[in-house]
């Protein structure tokens, strides 16, 4: 029997406020080519929508981003990766940031910060590591692919060869919120 060659999909983006949805479309694009159900690609656009959100909002470590149109611009990039495992798809984003990412409790009348949150509450794993070979840092969630039971292989560990890289940081405080109310919190605040 041949040896299947995992599916794997890079980008690189300029870190400008466009390539968020650059990165969705590239996301749908992507898992629906793959076969992928269309309710998890609308799960893994939400939470690449956040991957991507954080590395341009933070690709320049204690610098606001300067305007477009600015002679000072100088525009970094970031990179994104999206894998097939078995039963998982992958979502990883490199950007220079080193500071790692932080799950943040926050109230109903802030205006941000609920990226991490919802990442952890969507996938089934997330992580972040140092980049290899280069500045900053690799973010990545797991979408499982099949249902798991309550409780059951949810938080497995897992990586590209079937076991969690011995370099992934787990962020701590890491807990799970239930799906539904992300969902009514994020129409809450599309609401506003």
């Amino acid at each position: 029997m041949p040896h299947e060659q995992p599916r794997r999909s890079r980008l690189a983006l300029a870190d400008t406020p466009n390539a968020v949805v650059l990165a969705r479309l590239h996301t749908a694009d992507v898992l629906s080519g793959w076969g992928i159900s269309s309710d998890l690609v609308e799960t893994a656009k939400l939470l690449m929508s956040e991957l991507a959100t954080n590395a341009v909002r933070h690709s320049e470590p204690g610098q606001a981003p300067a305007l477009p149109l600015s002679s000072q611009s100088t525009v970094q990039t970031f990179e994104l990766l999206l894998e097939a495992l078995p039963g998982a798809v992958r979502l990883s984003v490199w950007d220079r940031d080193v500071r790692p990412p932080v799950l943040k409790q926050v109230g109903v009348d802030a205006t941000g910060g609920r990226g991490i949150f919802i990442v952890a509450a969507l996938s089934r794993d997330w992580g972040y590591y140092p980049a290899r070979g280069l500045p900053g840092k690799v973010v990545w969630a797991e979408i499982a692919l099949a249902s798991a039971s309550p409780g059951g292989d949810r938080d497995a560990p897992v990586s590209s060869q079937g076991r969690r890289p011995a370099d992934v940081l787990r962020a701590s405080g890491d807990t799970r919120a239930d799906a539904n109310l992300i969902g009514r919190v994020l129409v809450g605040i599309r609401e506003l």
